[in-house]
């Protein structure tokens, strides 16, 4: 059995009362002193707006509101009549019960206790109303819909019955143990989330404290072997002897580090791909500060991609290499591929897109934060900076998934009063980076408000146009059934713009989960179809479900792209590039604040 808490001694209580008393008052200092002038009042997100439109719209149409309304009465007098029945013992079907995958209802206390069992079919019957009563308001523009839709949901996720200590089964028990001293614990926990993000809510996700990058996090053994002001090129060290002639380049989004893709062992895509007989070169993009505000798309292309194929050149003596990009870095693969077609250069052989847009008529719930308003504001935010600083965007990525990423850390980081635990996945997601100005704005104006990489020469780049139809070399698209980031309908959009018939996959889970997943977990599973019809619906209708990952797939596709050549292993700095120094390397070690180390450039 578990044993019951012991009361805190009276010297630990004060020193935690003290250190409780410390932090408020040095919060509530600092906020005194940056608080904004009495009445400045911003809406810099259109929500209030969307709002307006909406109660307008709800207000001319009363027959509607009262049909919704006398809808919920009657779900209501269903549950008051099934808790009564319940009440005398008798066996009840449940009105309203949570999703499978709603992970906020799963202790036994919301099903066996009459309160609790009641409390939260109230929230679901509530919650699925004011979502359908919103979401069937006619006339609303796009852009209002989709804003309402998306921060109603918000708002019904805060107000969920485990956010509050009174309505959770399993902090009030935890409460009543220990005497309070979870809330109390929490309540310095809350403090520390928010000093530490000087003076906006930062909550702590994992223990970081349990990760040291290159020990056990992006540990697989490699070298930087070369170097420009946006990224560092890391070589791994071989793990067979022979290897495929095509050396393989992966390119990262730069919105986090490379080391999503090497956490662990066990998980590392980078080490299967070695084990596999890849020669494998990463890009690590850099930590901008404001001396890089000016880089534009352009500059990532050129410093980023470009010099990174002209490197590999030199380091393995081949002139065409197997490319995969990640997300942003797919959305720069497709670029820089479209650039060297019109440059009739031949650098890349094939190419894999993780989960990238290259059609952004679509975006899903992240279109929420992208109109010409917001923009705007963005633009003069980073224009007075010279980035976006991560952290704002990583806030944006974590409301798309709440419940996950927000409201299970505050239940356990502040009304159960424990820490978080360590967890490799999230602790790269905290370790997010800047976007320079110049192409943070090119990107969100260019791609999300205008769409026109889709445009045949819509966008130019180096003073060349962009014509995703004049890439015709093989190229294989993983997506993810799950993804909020880059929706797979979209990314199937995009697979239709290339100039050759592409391979479409479609994995289970979401936009990092998905993508990593190794085969010897045994987790989810993944779709093929070897045709590529013209709509999505038409691709899923007629695919094929597998059982397990989408890297064995991956594999056997890139085994027919290489034809089986081998070559002795190559190790780092073996010819005409010398390392500069081991991975992670100095670029994925940066934090804000610090400034890249000078090495130069490796020739």
């Amino acid at each position: 059995m578990e044993s019951r808490p012991q009361a805190a001694k009276p010297e630990d209580l004060a020193k935690v009362y003290r250190e409780v008393a410390e932090r408020a008052a040095r919060l509530l200092s600092d906020f005194a002193q940056s608080r904004p002038p009495a009445g400045a009042v911003s809406d810099e997100l259109g929500i209030a707006k969307a709002y307006m439109d909406l109660y307008v719209r709800m207000l001319a149409d009363p027959m509607a509101l009262a049909t919704h309304a006398m809808d919920m009465w009657l779900d209501y007098a269903q549950l008051w009549q099934s808790s009564w029945m319940k009440m005398f013992g008798q066996n009840v079907k449940p009105i309203a019960v949570p999703a499978e995958s709603d992970a906020r209802f799963k202790a036994d206390e919301w099903t066996n206790n009459f309160l609790f069992d009641f409390i939260k079919q109230s929230y679901l019957i509530a919650a699925r109303h004011i979502q359908h009563t919103v979401s069937a308001v006619a006339g609303l523009s796009g852009e209002s819909q989709k804003k309402v839709a998306f921060f109603t949901r918000l708002y019904v996720e805060a107000l969920a019955p485990p956010n509050f200590v009174m309505t959770n089964p399993q902090v009030l028990r935890e409460t009543l143990l220990t005497g309070g001293q979870n809330l109390l614990r929490g309540l310095n926990n809350l403090l520390a989330d928010i000093a530490r993000g000087d003076g906006q809510l930062r909550i702590s996700m994992t223990d970081e404290a349990a990760f040291q990058l290159g020990k056990n996090i992006a540990s697989t053994p490699g070298k930087v072997v070369f170097q420009t002001d946006l990224m560092q090129l890391i070589q791994f060290q071989p793990t067979t002897q022979e290897v495929y002639r095509r050396p393989l380049l992966i390119i990262p989004p730069w919105i986090n580090k490379y080391y999503i893709l090497d956490l662990r062992e066990k998980n590392s895509f980078i080490k299967w791909a070695l084990d596999k007989g890849h020669t494998v070169f990463v890009v690590s993009w850099v930590n901008p500060d404001r001396s890089l505000a000016a880089k534009r798309f352009d500059d990532y292309m050129l410093e980023g991609a470009i010099a990174a194929l002209e490197a590999i050149e030199k380091a393995t003596g081949e002139s065409k290499i197997n490319v995969i990009g990640y997300c942003l870095g797919g959305t720069l693969l497709g670029c820089t591929l479209a650039y060297l077609a019109a440059k009739g250069q031949e650098r890349a052989a094939c190419a894999t897109f993780f989960v990238s847009l290259l059609d952004f008529s679509e975006p899903g719930e992240l279109g929420v934060f992208i109109d010409e308003e917001q923009v705007a504001n963005l633009e003069k935010k980073m224009n007075e900076r010279g980035y976006l600083e991560g952290s704002e965007m990583a806030s944006t990525f974590n409301l798309l998934r709440a419940n996950d990423l927000v409201w299970s850390f505050v239940i356990n980081n502040y009304l159960m009063g424990k820490d978080p635990f360590p967890f490799d996945l999230l602790y790269w997601n905290s370790d997010s980076t800047r976007m320079p100005a110049k192409m943070h704005s090119f990107y969100l104006r260019n791609m999300y408000l205008k769409n026109l990489l889709a445009v045949p020469g819509g966008i130019e780049l180096d003073g060349v146009p962009i014509d995703l139809s004049r890439v015709k070399l093989p190229a294989y698209f993983i997506s993810t059934v799950e993804d909020h980031i880059a929706p797979w309908k979209t990314t199937y959009k995009g697979a239709k713009l290339l100039g050759a018939t592409a391979r479409f996959v479609l994995g289970g889970s979401g936009h990092v989960a998905g993508i990593v997943n190794p085969p010897a977990a045994n987790k989810y599973h993944y779709w093929t179809n070897e045709a590529l019809p013209a709509t999505p619906e038409q691709w899923f209708e007629g695919a094929e479900q597998h059982a397990g990952s989408w890297w064995d797939d991956w594999q056997a596709w890139m085994e027919r792209q290489n034809a089986g050549a081998k070559v002795p292993a190559r190790v780092p700095g073996g010819r005409a590039l010398k390392v500069l120094e081991d991975a992670p390397g100095s670029y994925a070690m940066l934090r804000p604040g610090t400034k890249p180390r000078q090495q130069g450039s490796s020739t």
